[in-house]
């Protein structure tokens, strides 16, 4: 299942799948890393517990 919320739409492609690569050449690649996992950390956390669902 995905949900995308507002703002997520950075973090992905049209198919859903989670963007690694820097938005443009001047951003630093290691700071998208991290946010992309941040993202996916508050995914996998936050989501599960929006609906209810324990890991």
């Amino acid at each position: 299942m995905s949900i995308l919320r507002p703002g997520d739409e950075k973090f992905h492609y049209s198919d859903g799948s989670h963007k690694w690569v820097r938005p443009n050449p001047d951003y630093d690649q290691k700071v998208w890393d991290e946010q992309v996992r941040q993202h996916k950390r508050g995914l996998t956390v936050g989501e599960w517990t929006w609906l209810g669902r324990a890991w």
